[in-house]
């Protein structure tokens, strides 16, 4: 996702290729993404910008806009994949260039959303594209100096570039202090601090020589004073090469995060991987140590699973599940449950009674009047004799003074199994 760095980039250009210049002509698609889920469409973009002069360009953290002489202005996020394209322009760097120099440019670029062009000589071809369709692209109906006064850039916290006099030390430490969640969870909130991503938040984290999981509340003062030191150099640095990772220092963790680079820095240190937030974190373990209370206990499997230097299946197995409350346990092996035992069937007591002896066998007498009361000590004696081989003329049907009992709840059987 392109973070504030990126973002910087983009601004530059539109302000080197745009700012001054009228447009002439707009085609905008109508997505129900980009421009629907922000309250406008691809017609409305198209009629509220053609035919007007760009008078400035500006960004904050993820956010960017082109000014226009009249309301409404464009404000537009790159979401996942969104990118600006400008015609025979290299915008893009690294894993944003689709096509060699050496390739014919395609234009319009694919996945566009708009594309726009200037009445200058020579005029200039815009176009913004977006693969997976999470950027956005909305109207501000505002003077154009009061674009950050409103939605959604009010919502957002200071730029820690563009707003050096709001993003200060004591800034972070109140926000720190006010909240209790990991440190790297903290700096991807962009109500707290604007244009901080995953791999900036990283590499922050990195410098400052601090574990992204331990809580943000739980810092020395020497510790946030580290942490604002490293934010202001990363994103200082990131944002003064416009983002472009091949100028990045030598010894920035960007360079050797990339899922085909070594899993070790050239120092020696190991690299590995774990899911801080939601999201997957690099991590230097022998460098980044943990020095206050953490998202997970400081066990010994942890240990062993940060200095195995691969990405850790112990870390994996505590991401919180969406709508899931975050548990700080291991999971532990699963063992086979008990078989238990079930109880002898009917038959086959049936069956064990019927092999027994007859003497073996306790006679009954039972209570006609009232069948669950009799006792053994007044039974009178049971005829045994064989009556399975002996073979009978049916007789006559009469009254048995005993009633045909079945099986008592309590397992033992009654007069009819026996």
């Amino acid at each position: 996702m392109p973070e504030i760095a990126e973002v910087a980039r983009i601004t530059h250009f539109l302000r080197q290729h745009l700012v001054g210049k009228r447009i002439s002509k707009v085609v905008a698609a109508d997505d129900s993404n980009v421009f629907g889920k922000v309250g406008t469409t691809g017609a409305e973009f198209q009629k509220a910008v053609t035919g007007k002069q760009v008078v400035s360009a500006g960004s904050q953290g993820k956010y960017f806009w082109i000014t226009l002489d009249t309301p409404p202005h464009p404000v537009m996020h790159f979401g996942m994949t969104g990118w600006i394209h400008i015609r025979s322009e290299q915008t893009g760097y690294t894993r944003y260039i689709e096509k060699t120099k050496n390739d014919k440019e395609e234009w319009p670029p694919r996945f566009w959303k708009f594309q726009l062009e200037t009445d200058s000589d020579p005029k200039v071809e815009v176009a913004f594209t977006d693969a997976r369709r999470f950027g956005r692209v909305r109207l501000v109906h505002c003077p154009g100096d009061d674009i950050r006064k409103h939605s959604p850039l009010k919502e957002n916290g200071p730029d820690p570039v563009v707003d050096k006099d709001l993003f200060t030390e004591d800034y972070l430490k109140q926000k720190m202090r006010s909240r209790h969640v990991p440190i790297k969870a903290l700096l991807l909130d962009q109500a707290m601090i604007s244009g901080i991503g995953n791999w900036v938040g990283d590499e922050i984290m990195y410098h400052a020589k601090l574990h992204p999981e331990q809580y943000s509340d739980d810092f020395s003062d020497e510790g946030m004073r580290r942490l604002f030191k490293s934010i202001m150099y990363v994103c200082d640095t990131a944002v003064g090469h416009l983002g472009d990772s091949d100028k990045f220092p030598e010894d920035w963790l960007f360079n050797h995060r990339k899922k085909d680079a070594a899993t070790t820095l050239p120092t020696g240190e190991k690299i590995v991987f774990i899911t801080v937030g939601g999201r997957t974190s690099c991590v230097v373990p022998s460098v980044q140590k943990k020095t206050g209370k953490t998202t997970m206990p400081d066990t010994k499997e942890e240990r062993e699973a940060l200095e195995n230097g691969a990405e850790s299946k112990y870390f994996e197995e505590k991401t919180p599940k969406k709508g899931g409350k975050a548990k700080a346990i291991k999971k532990e092996e699963e063992q086979p449950a008990p078989k238990t035992v079930r109880p002898a069937k009917r038959k086959a007591v049936k069956e064990e009674v019927e092999e027994a002896a007859p003497e073996e066998v306790a006679p009954i007498k039972r209570n006609i009047k009232n069948p669950r009361k009799g006792s053994a000590t007044d039974a009178e004696p049971v005829d045994f004799s064989d009556t399975k081989t002996k073979k009978s003329k049916p007789e006559a049907k009469s009254v048995d003074p005993t009633p045909e009992l079945g099986r008592r709840r309590s397992g033992r059987l009654r007069a009819k199994d026996i």
